[in-house]
């Protein structure tokens, strides 16, 4: 399933959103222009790696900033990119562009400290946006819970377009996340390593975008005006 267009207009420009996409699409930029071991360096050093981290947490705490900008790949970017133009800009119009960027960054700190606190031993820096914009959807299946996701599931390889309440959607989403992260606490005795998705970055980010939102959204809004757009 790849996520087209949500049915909630935001009400206000989301300028803190854009900055931030911009931002990661920049890093990127300059990122493909490195030659692989000058790249491989960049990761290494910028990466949140939860071995260096528990070892070193003072000098290794800025990573956990850091690997919030950096991607892996065209497509790991534009993914994230993607699903933070869908989402985004909903929960920056019902928090404000101040409290949107404080949210969207603890969301990523609390999605790269629930990777290290499960991976402690992985000697693999983790990267992207995933684990922050995690908290946006967390955010959003709580403040939209009944907006529609229009969305592309390929049928027989034509494309078939459905509109999914954000609820079962992002719920789903976030289910498999879960089952993905449990299985891999269950091989890891075999597999040796947490290379791959950071599926407990995920969640981590997940939960506390659900949890966080309640003390970052604006308390006083004409819900007499938002109703049809909120819950339509």
């Amino acid at each position: 399933m790849f996520p087209i267009r949500d049915s909630v207009r935001s009400g206000s420009f989301p300028v803190v959103n854009w900055l931030i996409i911009a931002v990661n699409a920049i890093i990127f930029t300059f990122e493909a222009s490195l030659p692989s071991e000058q790249l491989h360096q960049l990761i290494q050093v910028l990466g949140l790696t939860p071995r260096y981290f528990i070892r070193n947490w003072g000098l290794e705490s800025i990573t956990i900033f850091t690997s919030m900008f950096l991607h892996g790949g065209w497509f790991h970017l534009i993914s994230n990119m993607w699903a933070l133009y869908i989402f985004g800009d909903n929960i920056e119009d019902r928090t404000g562009h101040f409290r949107y960027l404080a949210f969207y960054l603890l969301c990523g700190i609390a999605a790269g400290l629930t990777q290290v606190f499960v991976a402690t031993d992985s000697g693999v820096p983790m990267v992207g946006a995933s684990g922050a914009i995690s908290g946006i959807s967390g955010a959003y299946i709580l403040l939209f819970p009944r907006a529609r996701i229009v969305t592309l599931i390929p049928f027989f390889f034509l494309p078939w377009f459905i509109e999914i309440p954000a609820l079962i959607y992002i719920g789903f989403w976030f289910l498999s996340q879960l089952f993905n992260g449990l299985f891999v606490l269950t091989v890891v005795g075999i597999v040796g390593t947490y290379g791959g998705v950071a599926w407990w970055a995920h969640i981590g980010g997940f939960v506390a975008g659900f949890l966080l939102i309640q003390f970052f959204k604006r308390r006083r809004i004409d819900y007499d005006r938002y109703s049809d757009r909120y819950w339509s």
